[in-house]
């Protein structure tokens, strides 16, 4: 979250009780990666928030290290990976089980490349304003060029879908983008990710109304 400890452990808790239902919707595996995906988000939310107790604590400083890590793990390594991989999970139909598999591959590529950044740069984190700004040691060169390719991996997989409601959540994905850009440019990496945990309760709307199990008939009989 961007704004406060208290409201990350919030959202993260919500998050990961939507998540722990979208799961137990599911009826097959491969819709298990889809449907965790609020949980996940549900666990980062929660990191960042004791990465605020530590910014904000030094009685906390302990925590400073490894939540920051796996906050930016998760969005710079997972997320490239595991949203276009959920989503050609769900997809049945070839043309676009080709498209996500390219973009798969697209955020694979990235996701290898930012792994190899945090594993050896120097990672910083510190509050500026009411947000926290990330720092991970990326030029701006390669900014440029990973920016667009992360946009593409994380964003474009729900556009190239034929469940139904799935360009919905594409759409959401877009718009909160574009607002992080305009107004926290400075904060993107925080920001959209509050952003996306938000969006990633309709993820349960689509679990649950695309894999819905037909009810039973029920038969009753008088003796």
């Amino acid at each position: 979250m961007c704004f406060s400890a208290e409201a990350s452990f919030i959202a993260g808790t919500v998050l990961s009780g939507v998540g722990i239902a979208t799961i137990r919707r599911s009826q097959q595996r491969f819709q298990l990666f889809f449907s965790s995906i609020p949980l996940l988000f549900g666990i980062q939310q929660i990191a960042e928030g004791f990465l605020w107790l530590s910014l904000l604590n030094d009685n906390f400083a302990l925590f400073k290290a490894p939540s920051s890590l796996i906050f930016l793990s998760f969005a710079q390594i997972l997320w490239p990976i595991w949203v276009p991989l959920s989503i050609l999970l769900l997809e049945e139909n070839k043309k676009f089980v080709k498209i996500l598999s390219i973009l798969f591959l697209i955020g694979f590529i990235v996701s290898a490349y930012l792994a190899y950044r945090l594993y050896f740069a120097y990672i910083s984190a510190e509050i500026v304003g009411h947000h926290i700004s990330y720092n991970i040691g990326i030029s701006n060169t390669s900014i440029l060029i990973l920016s667009p390719l992360y946009f593409v991996a994380t964003v474009m997989p729900a556009f190239f879908s034929s469940i139904k409601r799935m360009w919905f959540l594409g759409f959401l994905i877009l718009l909160s983008y574009i607002i992080t850009k305009i107004f926290f440019e400075n904060y993107v990496i925080s920001i959209w990710c509050f952003f996306g945990a938000i969006i990633s309760i309709s993820v349960y709307s689509i679990i649950n109304k695309t894999y819905r199990t037909p009810q039973k008939e029920i038969s009753t009989s008088i003796y």
